[in-house]
């Protein structure tokens, strides 16, 4: 029954990816639908996978019912890559105050669409980041926990402003578990563009670096930032490999092995 289950949802999920405006499935729980108000302008609607990854799903519940992901910045967004949020601090080096999780790789493939946790070096650190990829990318299948995928609103994923981290990145306005989740108030929507302001802080953050901080980490030095592009590298969380949430992009993956989203800037 799991295996028909897993097969059905992963059968919906892929007519779904490129879909819009289109009602989740009645076979799909409540509480296995994400919806994401961003900036850009919509809800994205993302099934989750509890059957695959049970205790990252449980912890994005956890968070998102509790308003963590509300205003919180996509920090690292990188073309044809992925776009990485959930860090509170905006910078990559930041994450809830619950443990770290143990990793829960499967086969999973990362296609478009797909919504994985990113960690640091160390395979159990993923904590509270996430990213959503653009583009199938193979070297990150089995090295980052995926939990879920887009089923609506890809456009609005496709519109956040780019960057490591972007001049002016766009945010989560709501994160809400449920299929009728009410649209985001006012108050949330005034604030959304009012706190991209918030990104002259991180400028100022990124001026106080030192030459050469958050660029893609060597074979040698992997980091813990988000992703360029695909490689066998992925969303990472710190500069250092520790404590850290973000996925790594190309040049990342290209210099950190098979181990998922790994940069220098990513952190939880």
């Amino acid at each position: 029954m799991r295996l028909f289950t897993t097969l059905l949802l992963s059968l919906i999920m892929s007519f779904a990816a490129a879909a819009q405006d289109r009602a989740v499935p009645d076979i799909v729980p409540d509480e296995n639908i994400l919806n994401l108000d961003l900036s850009t302008g919509g809800r994205v609607r993302i099934i989750l996978r509890p059957d695959i990854a049970p205790n990252h799903v449980e912890r994005i519940r956890t968070l998102a019912e509790q308003g963590f992901y509300d205003g919180v910045v996509f920090h690292r967004v990188i073309p044809g890559f992925m776009a990485q949020t959930g860090d509170p601090l905006g910078t990559g080096q930041g994450s809830s105050d619950l443990p770290d999780l143990e990793a829960e790789f499967t086969r999973t493939p990362h296609l478009r669409g797909t919504v994985s946790m990113a960690r640091a070096q160390a395979e159990n650190s993923a904590n509270s980041q996430f990213f959503i990829v653009y583009m199938p990318t193979t070297t990150l299948d089995e090295n980052y926990t995926v939990f879920g995928r887009v089923f609506d609103g890809m456009q609005f994923v496709d519109a956040i402003a780019p960057g490591e981290p972007p001049a002016n990145p766009d945010r989560i306005v709501q994160a809400r578990i449920g299929r009728n989740v009410p649209q985001p108030s006012s108050d949330m929507l005034a604030a959304a563009p009012a706190s991209r302001e918030a990104s002259a802080g991180m400028d100022a953050l990124t001026s106080a670096m030192p030459e050469g901080f958050g660029d893609t980490p060597t074979p040698d030095a992997p980091a813990r930032t988000p992703p360029v592009e695909p490689s066998a590298d992925g969303p990472a969380d710190s500069a250092d490999g520790e404590g850290q949430d973000e996925p790594v992009g190309v040049d990342a993956r290209a210099e950190e092995p098979a181990s998922g989203p790994e940069t220098e800037d990513p952190s939880r």
